[in-house]
């Protein structure tokens, strides 16, 4: 169930509602005369997310055992 708070109780009660999103993990509508205009929704990492910006970045690796650059290793003197 996602419950409806207008903007003028919202902003007198800001941090009670924040907490509560926290707690409860349900969603906030703020409505502006009975319009909603923003959603408050608790917080959740994605990891996969992160690595959605690098998928098909690398178009062709011919040696995917080698190090990529084979003067930056210490070991290898």
């Amino acid at each position: 169930m996602i419950d409806t708070v207008s903007k003028t109780r919202f902003k007198a009660r800001a941090l009670e509602y924040f907490r509560e999103v926290e707690r409860t993990g349900l969603e906030l509508i703020i409505t502006d005369r009975g319009r909603p205009v923003v959603k408050l929704v608790p917080f959740v990492v994605e990891p996969g997310r992160a690595l959605l910006a690098l998928r098909e970045s690398v178009v062709r690796y011919d040696a995917p055992t080698e190090p990529v650059e084979e003067e930056a290793w210490e070991s290898l003197e």
